[in-house]
């Protein structure tokens, strides 16, 4: 069975488009299982009703024809229970529905099993017999096992149909809608243009050949080049290799004859395709069926096919490695974007991000923040390497993107995004403002930074200091370590910026989702793993190094704050600062006179360090909670893994909780507590946080500006009673909602607008 089943989805994944999809489907299970008929119902969006969509052993001439309600039928039983039904004598079942002319009333024994992806119901797999019996336990299981391996597939097929194929004028048709999850907030109305990494033959976006012929002749070129490559290869192994291991390159290079593969890529460039295209879809065709072989030997090919594709494929992106032409309103989009990606293309064409990894608290999410770009994370759906080029609509408020509008939603969005940009012009007027509440408590609202476009954008709006600079940005821009002194000047630039207001700057903080290229950390659970403090412990020459270039960059100025992040015990704070008392006593005696020693504070972002706050307050000068890791640890998700995004609540009544023990034992030690996750910069949060006694909020400049205005428009009473009331509840859900609606109470209808940040279409 398991290897029928590992049949079954390789074929599957070979299809071109849904309708395939389904057709390989009923008739490879009826095969399989040895029954009678095998169809498939799929649910459409609309009207929520359920489609006979394909079948084996039923009347095709039906297929796509007749539906039914949800409730309707022993199908709309499955789809309603979410749960496999399993009958012998189908037409004795209360719910059973006669469906004339397709033919299933002479078949009693009935299995339907719900299709599931990502929580909703997409259809019904259903297995049919004459006999009268009911499928044994090793059916059920199977089909149960075929539905749940075919979701994903099915799903992604039904998002990729919507993308309608290019017309004679290669212009698209069609328009779709797209989920995925809220990034950044924002509306971006742009062009899509498709990133991928090196010989990816995965990510390789559709696009349309400028020239046929000049084509042609550039993928030949580029296969030439790889033939000389395997030739030469060859050669240097000749004497190393037995004349059977040598007879491979012979195989290689008939692989990649004109007659061969190349011919199967030169009619698809020849029907207007670029070569890249092409020749990526061929080799990941010719890679599936080889796959899908049992003989050992030829399923072992794939990888030699996968191999000569990629070598190919570099080529042409080689050659291909001009400038790239971004448009004057660009949205980028890649199967997981990163920083150097969004630096790659002119700030001012900038204005929205998507990518298919990842969730609103990957690090290239938060970077969006920071510079105020639109973004949608986790749209696994999205079909990306066949957009390129489309008119795209990227809602980052609601976490979706419309493919090809109409004309209706792109006046609908474009109002809404015109509004936007008055209510950013109104909040510009409370950058001299104090965050003040109504009954006159003051809170500082600092600013989380880590590029040099941060300085001027935080000062724009009005911050009161940095209780997060991100010490590891310029680590990720270099090919080495950077040396002292360009630490040290990198650090001054930040600290001279912002005097005298503080600049709290974190050790290096990498691992988990942060790999340096020039140090690569790989681990099978990264988060668990040697990261923050663990890696500099480990090497004490880098972690002597950067604190040394922090206390030098502070000299004559003393606005420095250093923070220690990802600390779980006390013997790992101590062995921290100890090492920099070391470096402060080397360097005043190395310099000659006296340097300020820095306030030292830690980083509360694991479980073990929010009951050991009040043990950490005793030995540094002030704590601040790092909500992002915090919200991930004490609730068990990967807040990079779209599909658990869902469960990621930072108002979860656990995280809540945490939050408050934190502030209530570090002020028992006399010691200030801040927070600089990306909850500080949520306006509603912002109350709770500000009720809770937290001293001091840190945010990405975007959103210091909305926060301001909703601290400004409430009373810290009223503050309270709400932490009082939000306390007692048990769901992220609720809280939110009553937070919402108290903060509509409190302010205008504009502020909780800017608070919520989500448009009503």
């Amino acid at each position: 069975m398991l290897d029928s089943l590992r049949s079954i989805v390789q074929e599957v994944n070979t299809a071109d488009h849904l309708q395939s999809v389904l057709d390989i489907t009923v008739a490879r299970v009826k095969d399989a299982m040895g029954t009678e008929v095998c169809s498939i119902y799929l649910r459409e969006s609309t009207l929520g009703r359920y489609v006979f969509s394909a079948t084996e052993g039923l009347n095709k001439n039906f297929v796509g024809k007749i539906s039914m309600a949800p409730t309707e039928g022993l199908v709309g039983q499955v789809a309603a229970r979410e749960e496999p039904l399993n009958l012998d004598n189908a037409e004795a079942h209360p719910k059973f529905l006669f469906m004339p002319g397709i033919g299933e009333e002479r078949f009693s024994a009935f299995l339907g099993v719900p299709i599931i992806h990502q929580r909703k119901v997409l259809g019904v797999l259903v297995i049919q017999q004459q006999t009268r019996r009911r499928f044994d336990e090793d059916d059920e299981a199977f089909l149960v096992t075929i539905s749940a391996q075919l979701a994903g597939v099915i799903a992604h097929a039904q998002a990729t149909g919507l993308l309608v194929a290019l017309d004679d004028r290669g212009e698209r048709q069609g328009s779709a809608k797209f989920r995925g999850v809220a990034g950044a907030p924002g509306i971006a109305i742009g062009h899509a243009v498709v990133v991928a990494p090196t010989a990816d033959l995965n990510s390789v976006p559709m696009r349309r050949s400028k020239d046929i012929e000049e084509e042609l002749e550039f993928f030949h070129e580029c296969l030439e080049a790889v033939r000389e490559d395997i030739k030469a290869l060859g050669r240097k192994l000749a004497s190393r290799l037995a004349k059977e291991e040598q007879a491979l390159f012979d195989v290689y290079l008939s692989m990649l004859a004109d007659n061969a593969l190349a011919a199967e890529v030169d009619e698809r460039i020849r029907d207007g395709e670029w070569a890249q295209g092409a020749l990526s879809k061929v080799i990941l065709k010719h890679v599936r069926t080889f796959e899908m072989m049992e003989d050992a030997y030829l399923k072992e090919r794939a990888t030699d096919v996968k191999d000569l594709g990629r070598r190919v494929l570099a080529y042409l992106q080689a050659a291909n490695n001009g400038p790239v032409d971004y448009p004057e309103r660009t949205v980028l989009v890649g199967e997981e974007l990163t920083a150097s990606m969004l630096g790659e293309v002119p700030p001012e064409n900038l204005v929205g991000l998507i990518s298919v990894r990842g969730s609103s608290n990957s690090h290239v999410a938060i970077l969006a923040r920071s510079m105020g770009i639109p973004t949608v994370m986790g749209a696994v759906d999205l079909p990306f390497t066949q957009i390129e080029g489309s008119e795209i609509i990227l809602d980052g408020y609601n976490g979706h993107v419309y493919f090809n509008p109409s004309a209706e939603l792109l006046h609908r969005f474009q109002s809404i995004y015109e509004e936007e940009l008055q209510f950013s012009k109104e909040l510009e007027a409370l950058k001299d403002e104090p965050c003040v509440t109504t009954d006159d408590y003051r809170l500082p609202l600092w600013v989380n930074t880590g590029l040099q476009a941060d300085i001027a954008r935080s000062l724009d709006r009005g911050a009161e200091g940095v209780g997060l600079f991100r010490t590891e940005v310029p680590f990720l821009l270099r090919e080495r370590f950077p040396s002292e002194e360009e630490q040290r000047k990198i650090y001054r630039e930040q600290l001279e910026a912002f005097a005298p207001m503080p600049v709290t700057m974190r050790t290096l903080d990498v691992g988990g989702d942060k790999s340096l290229p020039y140090f690569p950390i790989e681990e099978d659970n990264p988060f668990l793993g040697w990261r923050g403090i663990r890696v500099t412990l480990d090497h004490p020459e880098i972690f002597l190094v950067q604190v040394r270039a922090m206390m030098k960059a502070n000299a004559g100025l003393g606005n420095l704050r250093m923070m220690l992040p990802m600390i779980s015990s006390v013997p790992e704070l101590e062995e921290a600062l100890e090492l920099i008392y070391r470096a402060h006593d080397e360097l005043v005696e190395e310099l000659g006179f006296e340097l300020e020693l820095p306030l030292i504070g830690v980083m509360v972002e694991v479980p073990a360090a929010v009951y050991q706050a009040r043990q950490f307050a005793k030995r540094v000068g002030f704590l601040s909670v790092g909500s992002n890791d915090l919200t991930q640890y004490l609730l068990a998700v990967d807040r990079n893994n779209a599909r658990v995004a869902d469960i990621y609540q930072a108002f979860h009544p656990a995280v809540l909780q945490a939050l408050q023990h934190v502030v209530r034992d570090g002020h028992a030690e006399g010691r200030k507590v801040g927070i600089c996750g990306e909850l500080a910069g949520e306006p509603g949060a912002a109350v709770l946080l500000m009720a809770m006694g937290y001293d001091v909020l840190s945010m990405n400049a975007t959103t210091l500006p909305k926060v301001k205005s909703v601290i400004r428009n409430i009373s810290m009473k009223r503050a309270k009673e709400i932490l009082a009331h939000v306390m007692t509840m048990e769901n992220a859900a609720e809280v939110r909602e009553y937070i919402n609606q108290s903060i509509e109470e409190s302010s205008s209808q504009r502020l909780v607008k800017a608070m919520m940040a989500e448009p009503v279409l």
